[in-house]
């Protein structure tokens, strides 16, 4: 099983972020309908609940960093394998330890299945093998009749590997929360403005969610290439520039699966109050591997409100 896992993960930096999907004809989800299964435990992250935990702490243990003064509003992480992308999300991670984080709102990218708009799972759940986190299916209905965009499109949901990677970490972190998973069909600035205003308006004053992205950068370029494309990225978020970033992705300026998602992320959290992105951690797949030639980049970071 251990030489399954580690060939599956080898693979994962590779297939984490193709070329965006076709739109198709999507089949909507029902509320209530299943609890959405694992399809990557035991491949991507390990599949028994003891190892899994124990590597997420490790992770943790070593995210070692100073404390980010202000208010924690959102959280951009990759969504690699854990071999590749673990230790950098380990950074997001850690801040959520001790936090009353009672909701998160994860948004990411369709890598498989191609729909246009924004979808919202309303399974009842999302299963790992650390057991069944609750979807907070009431905020996701009325995400639904909030904006004629926002649907359930459930292949997109069943195939998508850039929400699940996320929730182990979040489960060790965070003692009781309910997730509201979401993807983006369509990742042009109008759809992600839209998206963050219909967030902020169903939040309300609500200050006990955490709306968080989930994205890998550049792919496949050399090292040189791929650093120098993460730059921009980076740059755009610590200046906190969402439509800047939105800008330089459109224009090839860099590159990011879940562009479209972390635009989102902060504009929802510029709405909440946050004023500044803090980066955490940057790595890219040659720092795991030693192969420079053709490398996938990650990064964490945090939006925050408040010095």
């Amino acid at each position: 099983m251990k030489r399954k896992w580690l060939f599956m993960i080898l693979l994962s930096f590779f297939f984490s972020c193709g070329d965006q999907p076709r739109p198709e004809a999507a089949e909507e989800t029902q509320p209530g309908k299943g609890v959405r299964e694992p399809i990557l435990a035991g491949t991507w992250y390990p599949g028994q609940a003891d190892e899994l935990r124990r590597t997420i702490q490790s992770y943790l243990a070593a995210a070692r960093g100073e404390a980010i003064p202000g208010e924690l509003r959102g959280l951009v992480v990759p969504h690699a394998g854990y071999t590749y992308s673990g230790q950098v999300a380990a950074y997001a991670y850690r801040l959520l330890e001790e936090l009353p984080v009672e909701r998160v709102i994860l948004i990411g990218p369709s890598h498989r299945f191609g729909f246009r708009g924004i979808s919202v799972d309303l399974q009842s759940g999302y299963r790992t093998p650390l057991g069944t986190v609750p979807v907070d299916q009431e905020f996701g209905k009325k995400l639904l009749e909030a904006d004629s965009t926002i649907r359930g499109v459930a292949q997109a949901h069943s195939q998508e590997h850039s929400l699940e990677i996320q929730v182990p970490f979040l489960q060790v972190v965070l003692k009781r929360f309910r997730l509201v998973p979401i993807l983006m069909g369509q990742q042009d600035l109008a759809t992600c403005a839209r998206l963050a205003e219909t967030l902020t308006r169903v939040l309300g004053e609500d200050r006990k969610s955490l709306v968080i992205a989930s994205t890998d950068l550049s792919h496949k370029h050399n090292d040189s290439r791929a650093r120098e494309l993460d730059r921009e990225f980076i740059r755009k978020v610590e200046a906190y520039d969402p439509e800047g970033l939105s800008r330089s992705l459109s224009g090839g300026g860099c590159e990011a699966c879940g562009g479209g998602p972390t635009v989102a992320a902060m504009l929802t959290a510029r709405a909440l109050g946050a004023d500044r992105a803090v980066l955490l951690r940057y790595a890219n797949s040659g720092d795991v591997t030693g192969d420079r030639r053709e490398v996938v980049g990650y990064a964490s970071a945090a939006l925050v409100k408040g010095k």
